[in-house]
């Protein structure tokens, strides 16, 4: 009877409720409703195929661009490769307008910022179109050159001409052309002018606009970042200025410049002439010099057959094989001074084996890249060092047009054609290699930074650097003093030049200066550098090892800080970001890890899948 009773007042409850409970509706629910949904609500599991599905935007609507990562790589080569061609032409118009004008002005102005101009043009078009977002998001490519030019040209580039131009060192003075120590790492090494050490001097002044835009970093200030980059800016221009006209009014790095040239087309020009007339070939077949060959070279030059090579002897065979683009007086001193070890004027038979023999080893060793004859390898680097030589060596002419010079006008309408095209390229191919890039590190989740920091300079400084390897590669003193010369110059203009364009992007765009760690990296750089050169000139071998090391020290910096995030505005490696996420009909909460990539969380971590929080 209980059990009976409990079972009505069950049924009567139900019914109760049933009649209580007005008109309802209900919505199905969808495991996978929509496939543009990045959560479907119910899954803790982003729809990984709508989150990764990406698009990219051609540049000027017709160049092409791709999402894959190898066709990425295809692009950031072509495209790199013309932004060379476009240095190249740079390069080449403005020695053929400094052959007209003189190295007056021309070469203590025009010429410094015409070769860092394909670097400032990647740097400006990197932040200069798109929206504020867009800009803020690849400049880090033009951050990324910037560093990555004046790390390269200081570490690895320093380093190896060290290593390649290491000779003997006595009382701490390189003995020319004597290397009997191997890679001892205390007595063997380089030693400079005191020239060099003053261009190592500015180029550490010109490091001081990156110290005024972190002073609010330093300060831990939230307030007066925009001032500071105004004033790093001002600064940073007032240094460009000040060392072109430097340049101009002292004008021994010009100086120094043009002997730089004339002792490369003299020992070139020399091995292009010596290969011409050589009674077989100066190379055997395993690539090593062929002394017999050598030998016969020096019987015939030797006229009167007394066993050694005078003045007037050398002077004589360079006018028949016609070496006549520089004073041969000239030349033929500079090769007495470099053959003649014992130093009494004359050039003995083993004297001149050795002298050719290790120009020939040298030469060949830094274009070991080149696939070509050796007669072809000789050549070209005739013909480039003939080219550079004759826009450059003018003499004393100020600013006066150079008499003798043929088809001025022709040569005026060529330099000028020049100079438009690689600003054309330069300008044109700018932008679309930035894309390539910021395309490229979307693909492979590799921050655009380290692409333009590894990548980037290759393409822009890749020409000097063979060039200064190979004239390292001397065993002299003052070849070592010119090349090093050359590099502090060239990192110089990209501390003021480059910067400056840097620091006007982010100012007049209004951009974040969130580069802290790159800009450490480069101070680092620069002054360990730049402090060794000023202070000391001679570079034992153990300083080759240092600047080289200084180059994966610099990366792991930046990556640490790119991993580790650089904020509290910054996802932090396996951090957890949690929220509501609206699709129009309701709510969904969720959950995602943070990717470990370091970026930016308003670009990665939000941007990327298009939510707001």
């Amino acid at each position: 009877m209980a059990n009976k009773c409990k079972h009505h007042l069950t049924v009567y409850i139900f019914l109760f409720l049933v009649i209580l409970s007005g008109p309802t509706y209900a919505r199905f629910i969808a495991l996978r409703s929509s496939p543009d949904l990045l959560s479907d609500g119910v899954h803790l599991t982003l729809n990984r195929f709508a989150a990764e599905t990406s698009t990219c935007d051609e540049t000027y609507g017709f160049l092409p661009c791709t999402t894959s990562v190898l066709g990425n790589i295809f692009l950031i080569a072509v495209y790199g490769f013309l932004m060379f061609v476009a240095a190249k032409s740079l390069s080449n118009g403005s020695e053929l307008l400094l052959e007209i004008l003189g190295p007056g002005i021309i070469g203590g102005l025009f010429l410094p910022i015409l070769g860092a101009l394909p670097d400032a043009m990647l740097i400006l078009v990197s932040g200069l179109s798109g929206s504020t977002e867009t800009a803020q998001s690849q400049v880090s490519v033009g951050m990324g050159l910037l560093a990555g030019s004046t790390v390269m040209l200081l570490t690895i580039i320093w380093g190896s001409c060290v290593i390649v131009g290491k000779c003997d060192l006595v009382d701490s003075v390189a003995q020319d052309a004597q290397d009997t120590k191997g890679f001892n790492l205390t007595e063997s090494g380089i030693s400079t002018d005191i020239w060099t050490s003053y261009a190592a001097m500015m180029m550490v002044i010109s490091v001081i606009p990156f110290l005024v835009v972190q002073i609010p970093q330093f300060l831990n200030s939230t307030s007066g970042g925009r001032l500071a980059i105004l004033i790093g800016l001002i600064v940073s221009l007032l240094l460009l200025v000040s060392y072109c006209l430097y340049q101009v009014l002292q004008p021994w790095i010009q100086r120094r410049k043009i002997a730089y040239v004339k002792l490369k087309h003299v020992i070139f020009g020399l091995l292009s002439n010596l290969k011409k007339h050589a009674l077989g070939r100066l190379l055997n077949d395993n690539g090593e010099p062929n002394k017999d060959i050598i030998k016969k070279l020096f019987n015939a030059i030797d006229s009167n057959h007394n066993g050694d090579i005078s003045h007037s002897e050398l002077r004589a065979f360079m006018v028949g094989i016609n070496i006549d683009e520089i004073d041969l007086d000239e030349a033929v001193n500079k090769i007495m001074n470099d053959f003649d070890t014992s130093g009494n004027s004359t050039l003995e038979e083993d004297e001149f084996v050795s002298g050719i023999s290790r120009w020939l080893k040298k030469t060949m060793r830094a274009a070991a890249r080149n696939c070509g004859s050796d007669t072809k390898v000789f050549n070209d680097f005739h013909l480039e060092t003939k080219r550079e030589h004759g826009l450059l060596d003018v003499g004393n002419q100020g600013e006066e047009v150079v008499e003798g010079v043929e088809n001025s006008k022709w040569t005026t309408i060529k330099a000028v054609l020049l100079l438009l095209l690689g600003t054309i390229i330069a300008a044109a191919f700018a932008d679309p290699l930035v894309d390539a890039v910021d395309n490229f590190s979307d693909a492979t989740n590799i921050p655009a930074f380290f692409i333009s920091f590894i990548a980037l300079p290759l393409a822009t400084n890749s020409s000097e650097a063979v060039t200064a390897i190979i004239f390292a590669s001397r065993d002299k003193r003052t070849t070592a003093s010119l090349t090093f010369s050359e590099l502090y110059g060239a990192a110089t203009m990209n501390n003021v030049l480059c910067l400056s364009v840097f620091l006007a992007l982010i100012y007049i765009r209004g951009l974040t200066w969130d580069f802290s760690a790159e800009v450490v990296v480069i101070l680092i750089v620069c002054l360990v550098i730049g402090l060794l050169g000023s202070l000391r000139t001679h570079f034992p071998l153990w300083t080759a090892i240092l600047a080289i090391l200084l180059y994966p020290f610099s990366l792991a910096l930046v990556m640490e800080v790119e991993i580790n995030g650089r904020g509290g505005d910054q996802c932090s490696h396996g951090s957890w970001i949690m929220g509501l996420v609206g699709d129009g009909d309701g709510w969904v909460w969720l959950e995602m890890a943070g990717d470990g990539r370091g970026d930016r969380c308003g670009r990665v971590c939000v941007s990327e899948m298009e939510m707001s929080w």
